[in-house]
Protein backbone atom coordinates (compact mmCIF):
# COMPACT_ATOMS: atom_id res chain seq x y z
CA UNK A 1 0.00 0.00 0.00
CA UNK A 2 3.04 2.50 0.95
CA UNK A 3 5.78 3.26 -1.11
CA UNK A 4 9.33 2.58 0.24
CA UNK A 5 12.55 4.79 -0.08
CA UNK A 6 10.25 7.84 -0.71
CA UNK A 7 9.87 8.79 3.44
CA UNK A 8 10.08 12.17 4.94
CA UNK A 9 10.75 12.39 8.31
CA UNK A 10 8.49 15.19 10.65
CA UNK A 11 11.80 16.57 11.59
CA UNK A 12 12.54 18.21 8.06
CA UNK A 13 11.77 21.35 7.55
CA UNK A 14 9.82 21.40 5.37
CA UNK A 15 7.04 19.37 6.82
CA UNK A 16 4.37 21.67 7.69
CA UNK A 17 3.43 22.45 11.32
CA UNK A 18 -0.04 21.23 11.63
CA UNK A 19 0.52 18.09 10.59
CA UNK A 20 3.87 17.25 12.36
CA UNK A 21 1.59 17.70 15.62
CA UNK A 22 -0.69 15.19 14.91
CA UNK A 23 0.15 11.66 16.95
CA UNK A 24 -1.16 9.68 14.12
CA UNK A 25 0.79 10.46 11.21
CA UNK A 26 2.51 7.52 10.24
CA UNK A 27 5.22 9.52 7.35
CA UNK A 28 5.14 11.73 4.73
CA UNK A 29 5.93 10.15 0.80
CA UNK A 30 6.55 11.54 -2.16
CA UNK A 31 7.10 10.08 -5.53
CA UNK A 32 8.41 10.79 -9.00
CA UNK A 33 4.75 9.54 -10.36
CA UNK A 34 3.21 11.76 -8.35
CA UNK A 35 5.46 15.07 -8.53
CA UNK A 36 4.80 18.06 -6.79
CA UNK A 37 2.60 15.85 -4.03
CA UNK A 38 2.93 14.89 -1.10
CA UNK A 39 1.16 12.21 0.39
CA UNK A 40 0.49 12.29 4.73
CA UNK A 41 -0.06 8.77 5.76
CA UNK A 42 -2.41 8.84 8.52
CA UNK A 43 -3.73 6.66 11.32
CA UNK A 44 -7.33 7.83 11.23
CA UNK A 45 -9.69 7.51 14.76
CA UNK A 46 -12.53 6.92 13.14
CA UNK A 47 -13.71 6.70 9.54
CA UNK A 48 -17.69 7.53 9.58
CA UNK A 49 -18.34 11.48 9.85
CA UNK A 50 -21.75 12.52 11.31
CA UNK A 51 -23.37 15.77 9.94
CA UNK A 52 -26.29 17.40 11.58
CA UNK A 53 -29.40 18.15 9.83
CA UNK A 54 -32.83 19.79 10.01
CA UNK A 55 -34.84 17.03 11.67
CA UNK A 56 -37.33 15.29 9.65
CA UNK A 57 -37.03 11.23 9.38
CA UNK A 58 -33.57 11.08 8.75
CA UNK A 59 -32.41 14.20 10.92
CA UNK A 60 -28.32 13.83 10.31
CA UNK A 61 -26.27 12.17 7.14
CA UNK A 62 -23.22 10.41 7.44
CA UNK A 63 -20.18 10.61 5.14
CA UNK A 64 -17.03 9.03 5.02
CA UNK A 65 -13.94 10.87 3.71
CA UNK A 66 -10.54 8.44 2.84
CA UNK A 67 -8.35 11.46 1.53
CA UNK A 68 -8.09 15.24 2.81
CA UNK A 69 -7.28 17.42 -0.10
CA UNK A 70 -7.48 16.69 -3.90
CA UNK A 71 -5.11 16.55 -6.29
CA UNK A 72 -8.22 16.98 -9.46
CA UNK A 73 -7.65 20.37 -7.91
CA UNK A 74 -10.95 22.34 -9.28
CA UNK A 75 -10.66 25.93 -8.56
CA UNK A 76 -13.96 25.87 -7.22
CA UNK A 77 -13.75 22.85 -4.97
CA UNK A 78 -16.16 23.70 -1.98
CA UNK A 79 -14.06 21.71 0.32
CA UNK A 80 -10.67 23.96 0.02
CA UNK A 81 -11.08 25.56 3.40
CA UNK A 82 -11.03 22.22 5.32
CA UNK A 83 -7.32 22.24 5.10
CA UNK A 84 -7.18 25.31 7.64
CA UNK A 85 -7.52 23.15 10.54
CA UNK A 86 -4.54 21.46 9.88
CA UNK A 87 -2.67 25.27 9.15
CA UNK A 88 -3.02 24.17 5.27
CA UNK A 89 -3.51 26.44 2.81
CA UNK A 90 -6.84 26.17 0.74
CA UNK A 91 -4.84 26.92 -2.30
CA UNK A 92 -2.17 25.12 -3.80
CA UNK A 93 -1.64 23.09 -0.17
CA UNK A 94 -5.38 21.68 -0.83
CA UNK A 95 -4.34 20.24 -4.29
CA UNK A 96 -0.12 19.11 -3.05
CA UNK A 97 -0.51 18.10 0.60
CA UNK A 98 -3.08 14.84 0.60
CA UNK A 99 -4.07 13.54 3.77
CA UNK A 100 -4.10 9.49 3.13
CA UNK A 101 -5.99 7.50 5.71
CA UNK A 102 -4.21 3.91 5.06
CA UNK A 103 -6.14 2.31 7.89
CA UNK A 104 -9.84 3.60 7.08
CA UNK A 105 -11.19 0.00 5.95
CA UNK A 106 -10.27 -1.44 9.01
CA UNK A 107 -11.87 1.13 11.21
CA UNK A 108 -14.77 1.49 9.32
CA UNK A 109 -15.72 -2.15 9.46
CA UNK A 110 -15.44 -1.75 13.41
CA UNK A 111 -17.36 1.03 13.76
CA UNK A 112 -19.86 -0.51 11.43
CA UNK A 113 -20.24 -3.64 13.69
CA UNK A 114 -21.35 -1.86 16.64
CA UNK A 115 -24.66 -3.04 17.55
CA UNK A 116 -26.11 0.81 17.93
CA UNK A 117 -24.96 1.42 13.92
CA UNK A 118 -28.26 2.11 12.68
CA UNK A 119 -27.21 1.26 8.82
CA UNK A 120 -28.19 4.87 7.49
CA UNK A 121 -27.04 5.29 4.37
CA UNK A 122 -23.49 6.89 3.77
CA UNK A 123 -21.99 9.08 1.00
CA UNK A 124 -18.93 9.15 -0.31
CA UNK A 125 -17.24 11.83 -2.44
CA UNK A 126 -18.57 14.76 -0.63
CA UNK A 127 -16.15 16.61 0.55
CA UNK A 128 -12.81 15.20 -1.28
CA UNK A 129 -12.57 12.60 -4.22
CA UNK A 130 -12.22 9.12 -3.10
CA UNK A 131 -11.42 8.12 -6.91
CA UNK A 132 -9.24 10.96 -7.02
CA UNK A 133 -5.25 9.67 -8.49
CA UNK A 134 -3.78 8.39 -4.99
CA UNK A 135 -6.58 5.67 -4.55
CA UNK A 136 -4.64 3.80 -7.80
CA UNK A 137 -2.03 3.45 -5.58
CA UNK A 138 -3.75 3.07 -1.86
CA UNK A 139 -6.60 0.96 -3.26
CA UNK A 140 -8.90 2.35 0.23
CA UNK A 141 -12.22 2.01 -1.28
CA UNK A 142 -12.55 -1.69 -2.00
CA UNK A 143 -12.30 -2.35 0.89
CA UNK A 144 -14.82 0.58 2.36
CA UNK A 145 -17.05 -0.77 -0.20
CA UNK A 146 -16.84 -4.75 0.91
CA UNK A 147 -17.27 -3.25 4.61
CA UNK A 148 -20.47 -1.47 3.75
CA UNK A 149 -21.84 -3.88 1.72
CA UNK A 150 -21.02 -6.87 3.98
CA UNK A 151 -22.90 -5.27 6.91
CA UNK A 152 -25.98 -3.96 5.21
CA UNK A 153 -25.07 -0.25 4.93
CA UNK A 154 -26.94 1.16 2.11
CA UNK A 155 -24.25 4.42 0.47
CA UNK A 156 -23.66 6.44 -2.16
CA UNK A 157 -20.61 7.17 -4.57
CA UNK A 158 -20.05 10.86 -5.74
CA UNK A 159 -16.91 11.54 -7.95
CA UNK A 160 -14.54 12.81 -11.06
CA UNK A 161 -12.41 9.65 -11.03
CA UNK A 162 -12.67 7.12 -13.97
CA UNK A 163 -10.68 4.98 -11.41
CA UNK A 164 -14.31 4.19 -10.36
CA UNK A 165 -14.42 1.64 -13.07
CA UNK A 166 -12.14 -0.78 -11.71
CA UNK A 167 -14.79 -1.46 -8.86
CA UNK A 168 -17.71 -2.01 -10.87
CA UNK A 169 -17.67 -5.48 -10.75
CA UNK A 170 -17.51 -5.17 -6.22
CA UNK A 171 -19.93 -1.90 -6.85
CA UNK A 172 -22.69 -4.40 -8.74
CA UNK A 173 -22.11 -7.10 -6.48
CA UNK A 174 -22.68 -4.86 -3.38
CA UNK A 175 -25.75 -3.56 -4.64
CA UNK A 176 -27.48 -6.90 -4.56
CA UNK A 177 -27.26 -6.60 -0.85
CA UNK A 178 -27.38 -3.07 -0.16
CA UNK A 179 -28.77 0.16 -2.35
CA UNK A 180 -25.87 1.78 -3.95
CA UNK A 181 -26.35 4.98 -5.46
CA UNK A 182 -23.64 6.37 -8.20
CA UNK A 183 -23.48 10.12 -9.60
CA UNK A 184 -20.47 11.35 -11.83
CA UNK A 185 -19.36 14.92 -11.61
CA UNK A 186 -19.02 16.23 -15.23
CA UNK A 187 -19.80 20.36 -15.34
CA UNK A 188 -17.83 21.38 -17.91
CA UNK A 189 -18.48 20.36 -21.56
CA UNK A 190 -15.71 22.29 -23.23
CA UNK A 191 -11.97 20.55 -22.94
CA UNK A 192 -9.98 23.80 -22.99
CA UNK A 193 -12.15 25.51 -19.86
CA UNK A 194 -12.09 21.65 -18.07
CA UNK A 195 -8.47 21.44 -18.00
CA UNK A 196 -8.24 25.07 -17.07
CA UNK A 197 -10.77 25.08 -14.39
CA UNK A 198 -9.95 21.01 -13.13
CA UNK A 199 -6.61 20.60 -14.42
CA UNK A 200 -6.24 17.36 -12.19
CA UNK A 201 -9.08 15.45 -13.32
CA UNK A 202 -10.28 13.28 -16.29
CA UNK A 203 -11.42 14.74 -19.52
CA UNK A 204 -15.22 14.90 -19.77
CA UNK A 205 -14.83 12.59 -22.21
CA UNK A 206 -13.92 10.04 -20.16
CA UNK A 207 -15.89 10.63 -17.15
CA UNK A 208 -19.14 10.32 -19.79
CA UNK A 209 -17.54 6.76 -20.96
CA UNK A 210 -17.24 5.92 -17.05
CA UNK A 211 -21.07 7.10 -16.84
CA UNK A 212 -21.78 4.60 -19.51
CA UNK A 213 -19.69 1.25 -17.96
CA UNK A 214 -21.75 2.03 -14.48
CA UNK A 215 -24.76 1.36 -16.89
CA UNK A 216 -23.51 -1.45 -18.15
CA UNK A 217 -23.19 -3.04 -15.10
CA UNK A 218 -26.68 -2.35 -14.40
CA UNK A 219 -26.27 0.62 -12.03
CA UNK A 220 -28.15 3.68 -12.20
CA UNK A 221 -25.59 6.77 -12.88
CA UNK A 222 -26.91 10.24 -12.22
CA UNK A 223 -24.58 13.16 -13.51
CA UNK A 224 -23.80 15.89 -10.94
CA UNK A 225 -24.06 19.02 -13.75
CA UNK A 226 -22.37 21.30 -11.10
CA UNK A 227 -21.36 23.46 -11.05
CA UNK A 228 -22.43 25.67 -13.79
CA UNK A 229 -20.28 28.79 -14.16
CA UNK A 230 -21.71 32.30 -14.73
CA UNK A 231 -21.14 33.63 -18.00
CA UNK A 232 -18.36 30.60 -19.29
CA UNK A 233 -20.87 27.18 -19.10
CA UNK A 234 -24.66 28.61 -18.58
CA UNK A 235 -25.32 29.08 -22.03
CA UNK A 236 -28.17 27.56 -23.57
CA UNK A 237 -25.73 25.78 -26.23
CA UNK A 238 -23.34 24.89 -23.54
CA UNK A 239 -26.12 23.47 -21.47
CA UNK A 240 -28.31 21.82 -24.35
CA UNK A 241 -24.69 19.71 -25.57
CA UNK A 242 -23.76 18.91 -22.14
CA UNK A 243 -27.40 17.62 -21.70
CA UNK A 244 -27.35 15.88 -24.69
CA UNK A 245 -24.26 14.43 -23.63
CA UNK A 246 -25.20 12.89 -20.72
CA UNK A 247 -28.15 11.38 -22.14
CA UNK A 248 -25.98 9.74 -25.13
CA UNK A 249 -23.81 8.36 -21.87
CA UNK A 250 -26.39 6.68 -20.45
CA UNK A 251 -26.97 9.33 -17.34
CA UNK A 252 -30.53 8.46 -15.65
CA UNK A 253 -30.86 11.81 -14.06
CA UNK A 254 -29.26 15.31 -13.69
CA UNK A 255 -28.94 17.49 -10.62
CA UNK A 256 -27.73 20.78 -11.18
CA UNK A 257 -26.92 24.06 -9.29
CA UNK A 258 -24.38 27.82 -10.19
CA UNK A 259 -21.56 28.17 -8.64
CA UNK A 260 -21.03 28.78 -5.13
CA UNK A 261 -18.35 30.61 -3.69
CA UNK A 262 -17.71 30.67 0.25
CA UNK A 263 -14.77 32.29 2.04
CA UNK A 264 -11.36 30.37 0.95
CA UNK A 265 -12.53 28.82 -2.03
CA UNK A 266 -14.14 32.79 -3.26
CA UNK A 267 -10.64 34.12 -3.21
CA UNK A 268 -8.77 31.53 -4.76
CA UNK A 269 -11.16 30.92 -7.51
CA UNK A 270 -10.66 34.98 -8.30
CA UNK A 271 -7.20 34.43 -8.86
CA UNK A 272 -8.24 31.65 -11.79
CA UNK A 273 -10.39 33.97 -13.05
CA UNK A 274 -8.06 36.76 -13.04
CA UNK A 275 -5.68 35.11 -14.76
CA UNK A 276 -7.97 33.25 -17.21
CA UNK A 277 -10.94 35.59 -17.87
CA UNK A 278 -10.20 38.82 -16.64
CA UNK A 279 -13.20 40.39 -17.83
CA UNK A 280 -15.66 38.47 -15.85
CA UNK A 281 -13.74 39.46 -12.28
CA UNK A 282 -15.92 42.24 -12.18
CA UNK A 283 -19.20 40.68 -12.94
CA UNK A 284 -18.19 38.19 -10.32
CA UNK A 285 -17.62 40.93 -7.64
CA UNK A 286 -20.99 42.28 -8.20
CA UNK A 287 -22.81 38.59 -8.24
CA UNK A 288 -20.80 37.47 -5.03
CA UNK A 289 -19.83 40.45 -3.22
CA UNK A 290 -22.74 40.13 -0.56
CA UNK A 291 -22.56 36.34 0.04
CA UNK A 292 -21.12 32.78 -1.23
CA UNK A 293 -24.47 32.18 -3.54
CA UNK A 294 -25.40 33.46 -6.51
CA UNK A 295 -28.16 36.08 -7.11
CA UNK A 296 -31.69 34.85 -6.95
CA UNK A 297 -32.60 36.27 -9.55
CA UNK A 298 -29.58 34.59 -11.32
CA UNK A 299 -30.77 30.87 -9.90
CA UNK A 300 -34.46 31.52 -11.30
CA UNK A 301 -33.39 32.81 -14.71
CA UNK A 302 -30.54 29.57 -14.76
CA UNK A 303 -33.79 27.23 -13.61
CA UNK A 304 -36.03 28.74 -16.45
CA UNK A 305 -33.44 27.42 -19.23
CA UNK A 306 -32.35 24.63 -18.17
CA UNK A 307 -35.43 22.71 -16.83
CA UNK A 308 -37.14 22.99 -20.42
CA UNK A 309 -33.56 21.38 -21.45
CA UNK A 310 -33.63 18.62 -18.79
CA UNK A 311 -37.44 17.34 -20.01
CA UNK A 312 -36.70 17.84 -23.64
CA UNK A 313 -33.97 15.26 -23.08
CA UNK A 314 -35.55 12.82 -21.62
CA UNK A 315 -33.88 12.94 -18.50
CA UNK A 316 -35.33 13.05 -14.77
CA UNK A 317 -34.08 16.15 -12.55
CA UNK A 318 -32.37 14.27 -9.77
CA UNK A 319 -32.24 14.79 -6.37
CA UNK A 320 -29.62 16.10 -3.68
CA UNK A 321 -29.08 14.61 -0.68
CA UNK A 322 -29.96 18.04 1.21
CA UNK A 323 -27.24 16.52 4.21
CA UNK A 324 -24.48 15.40 2.40
CA UNK A 325 -24.37 16.76 -0.73
CA UNK A 326 -23.89 13.41 -2.88
CA UNK A 327 -26.75 11.85 -4.92
CA UNK A 328 -30.09 11.34 -2.46
CA UNK A 329 -29.65 7.54 -1.56
CA UNK A 330 -32.46 5.50 -2.72
CA UNK A 331 -32.18 3.82 0.98
CA UNK A 332 -33.74 7.14 2.61
CA UNK A 333 -36.74 5.64 2.22
CA UNK A 334 -36.95 2.84 3.90
CA UNK A 335 -36.03 3.17 7.82
CA UNK A 336 -35.78 -0.01 9.71
CA UNK A 337 -39.09 -1.11 12.80
CA UNK A 338 -38.08 -2.52 16.21
CA UNK A 339 -37.57 -5.91 15.12
CA UNK A 340 -34.98 -4.82 11.96
CA UNK A 341 -37.33 -5.39 8.91
CA UNK A 342 -37.28 -2.58 6.44
CA UNK A 343 -40.59 -0.89 5.87
CA UNK A 344 -41.48 2.32 3.52
CA UNK A 345 -42.36 5.21 6.43
CA UNK A 346 -44.50 8.55 5.48
CA UNK A 347 -46.71 11.17 7.02
CA UNK A 348 -49.81 9.26 6.48
CA UNK A 349 -48.56 5.58 7.46
CA UNK A 350 -46.05 2.64 6.07
CA UNK A 351 -46.43 2.74 2.58
CA UNK A 352 -45.04 6.04 1.27
CA UNK A 353 -41.46 7.38 1.39
CA UNK A 354 -40.59 9.72 3.79
CA UNK A 355 -40.32 13.69 2.83
CA UNK A 356 -36.87 14.92 2.31
CA UNK A 357 -35.28 15.79 5.40
CA UNK A 358 -33.07 19.10 5.42
CA UNK A 359 -33.95 22.89 4.46
CA UNK A 360 -36.20 23.86 1.93
CA UNK A 361 -33.92 25.95 -0.07
CA UNK A 362 -33.57 23.46 -2.79
CA UNK A 363 -36.93 24.97 -5.06
CA UNK A 364 -37.56 24.77 -8.11
CA UNK A 365 -35.20 27.58 -8.72
CA UNK A 366 -32.58 26.69 -6.55
CA UNK A 367 -32.47 22.44 -7.23
CA UNK A 368 -29.16 21.05 -6.38
CA UNK A 369 -27.99 24.25 -3.98
CA UNK A 370 -28.70 22.41 -1.30
CA UNK A 371 -24.44 21.69 -0.99
CA UNK A 372 -23.85 24.94 -0.32
CA UNK A 373 -25.64 25.53 2.34
CA UNK A 374 -25.28 22.18 4.64
CA UNK A 375 -21.67 22.53 4.00
CA UNK A 376 -21.27 26.73 5.51
CA UNK A 377 -20.15 26.28 9.17
CA UNK A 378 -19.77 22.54 9.53
CA UNK A 379 -16.39 21.81 10.39
CA UNK A 380 -15.15 18.15 9.17
CA UNK A 381 -14.30 15.44 11.03
CA UNK A 382 -10.76 15.21 10.09
CA UNK A 383 -9.34 11.79 11.57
Amino acid sequence: MRWSGQELTTEEPSTLPGLARLNNLVRSVRTPEFAGITFHEVLAKSALNKIPGGGGAMPFGWTINPYRGCSHACVYCFARPTHAYLELDGGKDFDNEIIVKVNVAEVLRKELMKPSWGHHPVALGTNTDPYQRAEGRYALMPGIIDALAETGTPFSILTKGTLLRRDLGKLSDAARHVPVDIAMSIAVYDDELQQSVEPGTPSTKARLATVTAVRDHGLDCSVFLMPILPYLTDTRAHLDEALRQAREAGATSVLYTALHLKPGVKEWYYLWLEREHPQLLPVYRRMYGRGAHAPKEYRQWLAAKIKPLIRAHGLEHGREDPLTGGVRSTALGMLRDGEGERRIVGAGGTTAAPRQAGPAFAAEEVQGDAIGVTMLGVQPTLF
